[in-house]
């Protein structure tokens, strides 16, 4: 299948510009303009014009991989998929639950929520604004997720997500049927591997041990999208991690 890329140089609602360098002839490159509203209505337009082109890639049969600064434009890639009436099985690697709502979470940080969103849980302003139907918890991997939040880690251990703390096994794991959507947040590799992330987690697995995940998932033949959020473009060492994070994208998409 041909994958069709799409470049969000957002994080959250704030511009990322570094990622714009991304784009390569053929990329698409989703910037509106967020407008004056809250935050919440900002980042929506974004997720908004992410979906629109989600789905205008499907329908020309083509696979949609999007990348972009923060794990909350995946509600966008979700929407998109919906409108074309696929209801994917979520796998979703990260190096931290991403299952926080305004009543767990310690820091008040917004990315700490898109899953726990998409599920159903707490605030669903974002959700309700693309026409997202929430997703059964039970069609949710969360693979890698080492670094939880104590409120977090027990509505984790309330649901019905499935949970792989160690993504190398997934080969062995009964994945429901259906197409996969695989989110993929760069912090779940080993920060020795990728080390400019912004909520680095100590562990996790090497970049040669998540390539053969990602591999064994590409060849399934099942991957109906894909998204990468992104290193963090100003720490040190990003030149290697961006290198090694487009290169587990590619193998993901079975372009190496």
């Amino acid at each position: 299948m041909n994958s069709r890329y799409v470049v969000t140089p957002y994080f959250l609602d704030e511009d990322l510009p570094q990622l714009e360098t991304l784009a390569s002839s053929g990329w698409y490159v989703n910037k509106p303009f967020p407008g004056e509203g809250d935050q919440m209505t900002r980042i929506s337009v974004i997720h908004e014009s992410l979906a629109g082109y989600i789905a205008e890639v499907l329908g020309k049969g083509e696979r949609p991989v999007s990348i972009a600064g923060d794990c909350c434009t995946a509600i966008g890639v979700l929407a998109g998929l919906q409108r074309k009436n696929i209801a994917p099985v979520l796998i979703w690697f990260d190096a931290h639950g991403d299952f926080n709502t305004w009543e767990t979470t310690p820091s008040g940080f917004l990315g700490g929520m898109p899953l726990a969103m998409i599920v159903g849980r707490g605030d669903q302003r974002l959700v309700d604004a693309v026409g997202l139907k929430n997703i059964p918890e039970g069609m949710v991997i969360l693979a890698g997720a080492r670094d939880l939040d104590p409120g977090e880690k027990a509505a984790i251990e309330d649901s019905t997500i499935h949970v792989v703390p160690d993504p190398r096994s997934l080969p062995d794991y009964s994945i429901p049927d259906g197409p996969l959507y695989v989110h993929f947040d760069t912090d779940v590799v080993d920060p020795r591997d990728a080390p400019a992330m912004g909520y680095p987690a100590e562990g996790g697995p090497s970049a040669g041990e998540l390539r053969e995940v990602f591999r064994f998932l590409s060849e399934t033949g099942r991957i109906a999208a894909v998204s990468l959020s992104s290193w963090n473009p100003d720490m040190e060492g990003v030149d290697q991690s961006r290198r090694i994070c487009m290169d587990l994208l590619k193998t993901l998409v079975n372009e190496n």
